[in-house]
């Protein structure tokens, strides 16, 4: 039986730490690079045991096994230091495209050729990452989701670069590790799933700016309806189940009616513009109290726990 490949993970910021904890969970040997002030904004490994612990309170996750998990999971100062080490590094920085191009260059320079090297990117160009990299083939895009932990998505995205080779045994590795890869064929903007994501945002900030429904009932129309099907059944598998000349009959009244500017609403302008940002200011399309936003980040990790066992996802 081959051996389990060796991770590395550039970053120790939420989605960093996400995407070590969910290998080390599986096996994996994990070494976390630290970047930037890392260690000052928090306790990495305090972090991961605390995810940890709140799998298994929620019955995910055999609390006995935390200590040998957390034992996986190794963290350097300098990429050097894990050279020799690594068989594909995760990169989770900041999302400014120089800064990724300057690490992705310095990876490419202390790498060996055969160590995969994939960003995280959720929004920037993952063929304009590697243009400043010699070996450009091994570079790819892995947009995992938040948490990286609990969500099973990871978008594999192809650069013009990459060769088929990287592309699959990336594939590969992330079906072992119990993720759901999905391969974008082009990097465009947005991937795949963000694409979808922000056209739903938009029209649902239209709704709200045009006065048909109010911030909670916009939300409560899809939690408490596609929404609940959609982890099931979703667009294309809903369109060849009703029937291709139904949704063109719905489309073709319909389309001519939803948002379809190219411009971000004036809603969130106007909001941005007041200082109203949303949980960070208890104030965003909505207004919260601390004790509010608390009780919904908690509720989001729990209530994917119990979706996922629900749909034997976990």
């Amino acid at each position: 039986m081959e051996a389990k490949k060796k991770i590395a993970v550039l970053g120790a910021g939420k989605m960093g730490l996400g995407i070590a904890q969910l290998f080390a969970t599986k096996g994996y040997e994990v070494r976390v690079i630290y970047v930037y002030d890392d260690k000052i904004r928090c306790d990495a490994r305090a972090v991961v045991r605390d995810n940890l612990q709140v799998m298994a309170d929620n019955d995910a996750l055999d609390a006995a096994k935390i200590p040998e998990i957390l034992d996986r999971i190794g963290f350097v100062d300098e990429i050097a230091d894990v050279a020799d080490f690594a068989d594909i590094v995760f990169e989770c920085i900041v999302e400014k495209l120089e800064v990724k191009q300057e690490y992705f260059a310095k990876m490419d320079s202390i790498f060996p050729e055969k160590t995969i090297l994939a960003t995280n990117t959720s929004a920037i160009a993952i063929t304009e990452i590697a243009e400043k990299s010699v070996h450009k083939e091994r570079i790819i895009g892995t947009h995992y989701w938040n948490p990286a932990y609990l969500i099973p998505l990871v978008e594999v995205i192809k650069t013009k670069y990459v060769s088929d080779e990287v592309v699959q045994a990336t594939y590969d590795l992330l079906a072992e590790a119990g993720k759901k890869p999905v391969i974008v064929k082009k990097d465009v903007p947005g991937f795949l799933a963000n694409r979808m994501q922000h056209a739903l945002f938009r029209e649902a900030l239209s709704i709200i700016e045009n006065d048909i429904a109010d911030p909670k009932d916009v939300d409560d129309a899809i939690k408490y309806g596609f929404g609940m099907r959609l982890g099931i059944c979703a667009p294309v598998e809903v369109m060849d189940m009703g029937g291709l000349d139904l949704t063109y009959n719905i489309h073709k009244y319909l389309f001519p009616h939803l948002e379809n500017s190219t411009e971000p609403s004036r809603l969130l302008t106007d909001n941005i513009e007041k200082g109203n940002l949303g949980f960070k200011t208890l104030k965003g399309l909505e207004t919260y109290t601390a004790e509010e936003v608390k009780a919904a980040n908690e509720e989001l990790t729990e209530g994917l726990i119990k979706v996922a066992r629900a749909l034997g996802r976990l």
